[in-house]
């Protein structure tokens, strides 16, 4: 069984918890989330810390328990500090550019992609090739950079494509020729 669910997570003196009917609001300097919670779990906020406590002791609120404290603490740390995914182009021509909440996309087809960002994530282009989206909620900012990159998945012969920056793709030999 997995322990995670039963760690406190401490708020930070800037953020604000609210936790009201099964919902949760969290509000702090980047922004203000909120989020239902699952009724086979509850919300304790006491002493700047919060905890996570299953109604039930069965398998499925211990689950849930876990699961929950994990988007609880996203959810904190997101409106404290945010999140940014950072994204790699590769391959000759292609490359990105910010036109207000658009992203345009040159990516080796006859026409430029735009790529709307969602509320939210924030988008800065470096060098031509490198995206790196910025937002504090972690599950939409991580949906976006996968749809990013669903545009283009790097390919595993010449390493084309748009990828993750931590990503490393396997690269294949490819034919030889023969005499």
């Amino acid at each position: 069984m997995s322990r995670v669910g039963k760690k406190p997570i401490a708020i930070p003196e800037k953020v604000k918890v609210t936790y009201q009917s099964g919902e949760l609001s969290v509000q702090g300097q980047k922004g203000k989330l909120s989020r239902s919670i699952h009724p086979a779990v509850t919300i304790k906020i006491k002493d700047g810390e919060l905890s996570v406590e299953p109604l039930k002791s069965d398998k499925s609120s211990q689950a849930l328990r876990g699961l929950t404290r994990s988007l609880v603490m996203n959810m904190v740390t997101g409106v404290d500090s945010g999140f940014a995914r950072v994204l790699e182009i590769n391959g000759i021509g292609y490359r990105a550019e910010v036109k207000g909440r658009n992203l345009v996309l040159m990516l080796g087809y006859s026409h430029p992609v735009n790529f709307s960002l969602p509320d939210g994530v924030s988008a800065s282009v470096e060098r031509n090739n490198i995206i790196k989206l910025e937002g504090i909620d972690k599950e939409v900012l991580g949906q976006t950079a996968a749809s990013i990159r669903r545009l283009r998945p790097p390919e595993p012969y010449k390493g084309k494509g748009i990828k993750f920056a931590e990503e490393y793709i396997r690269r294949k030999a490819g034919k030889t020729g023969t005499k």
